[in-house]
């Protein structure tokens, strides 16, 4: 999770999608409100296709990968942390035992990688797709087949309103029915089966919902419509009947060495037939009659997000406080331990080593939904609201941003508890109990939630201790502030911290 800072005109920004079929990357800058694509770079990877039985990932598929990255890192040299954005999907969620992996794809790129939910995955496909249409045809369902993965959303005019990610991919699908590269017409009803059963639990919630248009985005769909096309069987759309002409095609060709068909890139002829087969499967699960299609997709929304997120408009903010709404959260309270941890923070960030933009994002998060665990019960409400938090969709999050928050509104009270940090990446594990410290101090002094109480203390951190200074006979007045710090200091000792007061 990169600093941020404020983002100047023209700008450039770099979005990576590291996809279960293809990595891309885009750079592209703002111009006058326009997005200007200044660079593209994909490369087929199918890291979908080395993951085994127990999802480890194959040294081949792992070599492909960071051959990728080497050369993506080479581009990106130069382009600050915050101006970066790389995330991973459905394959890098589902890698077990993939740490080493992962810190040497970092190590290749420069850059950090997020590993995102699959419902902001489909939240930000939904944003690159449809960013600038406005209001023509407001109501919309797009869909995305990944290599891993399949994206349905439905989203009024910029606003998604539906979202749905589902284990359906063109690498996985193809893996699973094609594998020997024979393609009958049996085999092919089974996938498209597959696919429809596999879809059933969202066809009546989005058939209900409907929709103006349908839009089709990623490469299996793009691929299907330019074969389509160069058959002569459609002009613009996807229609029901040309999807079952290039069905029979498919079966007709027989096997997948022999697809060769005009407009269908050659690394894409592989995984073709996994993926017509999700995509009759869609159509037929939601009764589409024709799709439009849409040449951006997941990258683009990434880069409108971090624009975003550098012009102060961070969708992540947001989430926070319809969250803070949704479970009736006492904004005045959570504002006034806001202030107070921030203040904390301003004295201790220097001595502690931590980042000082980042750590009062996150602090502030926390402070906002500290206490949503109380919609549940006022006791471990702490732990409802890690639970609420590390289960939850929150959008714009990162599966490490997410955990990262989940990981302080646990800590905020209570036994200052190991397990809620040992989970994370070590990087990590020291400065959230830092942030954690303080957050349990905001809170512990306006445990009165007195409306403009002033509370003058200084700090003072070492790397496991902080000194609180009051001014002479402030505990003196306020007795059960001192019996609250008292406690504190066997909580935190019994966690290996140190806090005196005075």
């Amino acid at each position: 999770m990169a600093t941020r800072k404020k983002a100047g005109a023209g700008e450039t920004v770099a979005a990576v999608d590291l996809g279960s079929n293809s990595f891309h990357m885009l750079v592209a800058r703002e111009d006058g409100g326009q997005l200007q694509i200044v660079d593209r770079l994909r490369d087929a990877v199918r890291l979908a296709g080395g993951l085994d039985a127990e999802r480890h990932l194959s040294l081949e598929a792992q070599g492909r990968a960071l051959a990728c990255l080497t050369r993506f890192g080479q581009r990106l040299r130069g382009l600050p942390g915050a101006q970066v954005r790389v995330v991973g999907t459905s394959t890098l969620r589902r890698m077990k035992q993939g740490e080493q992996f992962i810190e040497a794809a970092e190590r290749a790129l420069g850059h950090d990688i997020e590993i995102i939910s699959g419902v902001e995955e489909a939240r930000l496909v939904y944003s690159g797709v449809t960013h600038g249409m406005g209001r023509v045809s407001p109501c919309r369902l797009v869909v995305d087949i990944g290599g891993g993965s399949t994206e349905l959303i439905i989203g009024s005019r910029d606003e998604p309103k539906l979202m749905e990610s589902v284990a359906l991919g063109c690498v996985v699908h193809t893996q699973k029915y094609f594998a020997d590269g024979e393609i009958t017409r049996a085999r092919f009803r089974q996938a498209r089966l597959a696919a429809r059963v596999e879809l059933e639990f969202l066809e009546r919630r989005y058939r209900e919902a409907g929709w103006d248009v349908a839009i089709g985005a990623s490469g299996t769909i793009r691929g299907a419509w330019r074969v389509m096309m160069g058959q002569g069987w459609t002009n613009e759309l996807i229609t029901r009947e040309a999807l079952e002409k290039t069905v029979n095609l498919l079966i007709q060709t027989g096997r997948t060495e022999r697809i060769a068909y005009p407009g269908l890139r050659e690394d894409r002829r592989p995984v073709f037939v996994g993926g017509l087969a999700v995509l009759a499967g869609v159509f037929d699960a939601l009764q589409i009659r024709e799709m439009q299609t849409s040449e951006h997709a997941l990258r683009e929304g990434l880069v409108y997000d971090l624009l975003g997120r550098l012009g102060n408009r961070d969708v992540r903010a947001e989430a926070v406080a319809a969250s803070a709404r949704r479970y009736g959260a006492d904004a005045a309270h959570a504002g006034a331990v806001q202030r107070t941890v921030l203040k904390a923070l301003a004295q201790v960030a220097a001595s502690w080593e931590l980042p000082r933009a980042l750590s009062a994002t996150l602090l502030g998060w926390a402070a906002s939904l500290h206490e949503i665990g109380l919609v549940i019960a006022h006791d471990n409400h702490h732990k409802h609201g890690e639970y609420i938090l590390a289960n939850g969709d929150l959008r714009g999050f990162s599966q490490i941003d997410q955990h990262l928050l989940a990981a302080l509104v646990r800590l905020h009270r209570g036994k200052f508890a190991v397990s809620a940090w040992q989970e994370l990446p070590v990087e990590w594990q020291e400065p959230i109990q830092r942030l954690a410290v303080l957050l349990r101090l905001a809170v512990l002094l306006h445990r009165s939630r007195a409306p403009g109480i002033r509370l003058p203390f200084t700090l003072t951190g070492l790397r496991r201790s902080l000194d609180i200074g009051f001014p002479a006979g402030w505990l003196a007045k306020h007795p059960l502030t001192e019996a609250d710090l008292a406690q504190e200091a066997d909580y935190l000792a019994a966690a290996g911290w140190r806090l005196r007061y005075n």
